[in-house]
């Protein structure tokens, strides 16, 4: 494999425009200054100025990461919040060149008495924001080589290396575009549009994809020099109804991303209403709006045919906010559930997740309630993580039996663009991999699919920011973390077994995988992850105190949960 351009990851640290705000991080010029990364420094007109190195800065990987110790940054976090003095912080090059540029921030470093005037810092915030910049630089290399070393493989097989070149010419342009360099990003931009095509390899289709998504970022930004972000106007998500609606049905008659959601969720719901004889279903997004409401169907069937007697009731309740297209496929499941001998009642909660209160979710206590959650909570992921925790404790004041939570396995909300960049390209790239095993070349149903689904989640993902950014898929281990801190406990996913006979049946290629991770199940293809599965379980009590261990290959921090530093913070400004 030819080695990276050291020119990769010099500019992952510092050419973010919005590093601040999509850490979601309330971050002062004190809590600020023990990074050894330029970052923006608020001004006491509450302006804000961007510190972007020279374009010439060619460092290689291996010294980003020598430069960036976890444990470093760790100790000197961990420094700051107690009120030592920090002369035994680590320095860097960088790190030496914030301090001359502005000295009031080494001097308000040093001094406790301006910590004490902080509102509530939180200490496992430094914590994470420096795991993340960890993590984003681990990220960007191995999805770099792993692409690279798939397209050099291809490039052996046909004979040229025109692969080799895209993925070059792709990559320099995310890190132009990332640094606002808007003449640089517009020449390479001019020259990919020639090389990426949408009938052709399928990297070069995926590679159109991710051109458009560039281009339209670019379109936001400010020039170099400049300060701040424009947001979008509107959602870049808004394609044609029909045309989207048609994709989304290729999609899943095609793909059994969508399918093995639904088989293992249904496996464990039918587990969970074993022997019961009120059980109740909260849909979260009706299952992405699908016609015929299919899952539900499946899971009538298996009722109506489970040992012993069906259920005296069964109630589905659908949250969202296309209420005429959810009460269509309310009216066909009653229909079809009566057929059966099934006593179905539907109903339809109209709002969306961020807006959901309990109230809303009609609960009666001889019910057993299971929540099912497909493609759906990652996005209310924002950069406060405020959302989601707010969802996910209306869910655990519920009660459910299970809550069921399917999401697609790829770190695509890392706080850094490029790092966000290089993920979604190595995983869409094995999307596109697996279509074109599937359909031939010319087929206009894999056209569909890539250019009005899949083709929207990437662009939606390089092109916005802030609350337009929807796609913010994260990995297993996150979700673990999320759901734990909200109350949940995991239960594991016991239908391995049947989950392979499933896929050996479907009409799919070879390529796909089932793999079992910690209790979840995680569906990939050749070995990438996709699709992962879990299921999790109301706690009576959410736990309090302690801490989460965070591990990061062979180092390990600890992330101290709110209500430690709390104390911790309060004790201090008692003394």
């Amino acid at each position: 494999m030819k080695e990276m351009p050291p020119s990769l990851l010099s500019n992952l640290f510092y050419c973010d425009e919005k590093s601040e705000e999509m850490s979601g991080l309330d971050l002062t010029q004190i809590s600020m200054a023990s990074y050894p990364f330029p970052f923006l420094s608020i001004s006491e007109n509450g302006d804000s100025a961007l510190f972007i190195p020279s374009s010439d800065d060619t460092r290689s990987i291996k010294r980003i990461k020598q430069t960036f110790s976890t444990s470093d940054s760790a100790e000197s976090s961990i420094t700051l919040c107690s009120g030592e003095s920090n002369s035994n912080l680590p320095s860097s090059g960088s790190n030496n060149s914030i301090n001359s540029t502005d000295s009031s921030i080494s001097d308000g470093r040093s001094s406790y008495t301006s910590l004490k005037g902080l509102q509530r810092l939180q200490f496992r915030d430094h914590v994470w924001t420096y795991t993340q910049r960890y993590l984003a630089a681990e990220a960007v290399e191995e999805a770099a080589a792993a692409i690279i070393s798939t397209e050099e493989g291809r490039a052996e097989e046909n004979g040229n290396g025109d692969g080799m070149k895209l993925v070059q010419l792709l990559i320099a342009c995310a890190e132009a575009v990332a640094c606002r360099d808007k003449s640089h990003a517009s020449s390479l931009l001019s020259e990919l549009r020639g090389s990426a095509l949408v009938f052709g390899s399928s990297f070069q289709r995926v590679a159109s994809c991710f051109v458009q998504g560039l281009a339209d970022r670019l379109a936001l930004v400010q020039p170099l020099g400049a300060v701040g972000f424009v947001l979008p106007t509107m959602n870049l998500m808004d394609v044609a109804s029909e045309k989207k609606e048609e994709a989304l049905r290729l999609v899943y008659e095609i793909c059994p991303y969508i399918q093995f959601g639904h088989f293992v969720a249904n496996a464990s719901i039918l587990e969970a209403f074993e022997g019961e004889n009120y059980v109740h279903v909260v849909d979260l997004g009706m299952t992405l709006g699908l016609p015929h409401g299919h899952q539900w169907r499946q899971l009538i069937h298996s009722l109506a045919n489970r040992p012993g007697q069906p259920p005296r009731r069964l109630r589905i309740t659908g949250v969202g906010l296309c209420v005429e297209r959810y009460r269509k496929i309310g009216n066909e499941l009653h229909i079809y559930a009566e057929s059966l001998g099934i006593n179905l009642e539907f109903s339809v909660v109209e709002s969306n997740l961020e807006n959901l209160k309990p109230k809303d979710i009609k609960i009666i206590d001889s019910e057993v309630l299971v929540i099912n959650s497909i493609l759906q909570l990652h996005c209310v992921v924002k950069e406060s993580r405020g959302a989601l925790n707010s969802v996910l404790q209306i869910f655990h004041k519920l009660s459910p039996k299970l809550l069921v939570l399917i999401e697609q396995d790829s770190s695509h909300n890392g706080p850094f663009f490029l790092g966000r960049f290089m993920e979604a390209l190595h995983y869409y790239s094995a999307i596109f991999d697996s279509l074109d095993a599937m359909l031939p070349k010319y087929d206009t149903r894999r056209a569909k699919m890539e250019q009005f689904y899949f083709a929207e989640e990437i662009k939606n993902i390089v092109s916005c920011e802030g609350p337009a950014r929807i796609e913010r898929h994260e990995r297993v281990d996150q979700w673990r973390r999320r759901m734990s801190r909200a109350g949940f406990q995991p239960s594991p996913i016991k239908t391995m077994a049947q989950a392979k006979q499933w896929l050996g049946k479907i009409n799919v290629c070879e390529g796909y995988t089932i793999a079992e991770e910690k209790g979840c199940l995680v569906l990939g293809w050749k070995s990438k992850p996709i699709v992962a599965a879990s299921c999790w379980k109301s706690e009576d009590e959410p736990a309090l105190g302690g801490c989460t261990e965070v591990g990061v290959k062979n180092k390990t921090i600890f992330m101290f949960t709110f209500d430690m530093y709390e104390l911790f913070h309060l004790q201090q400004l008692n003394r």
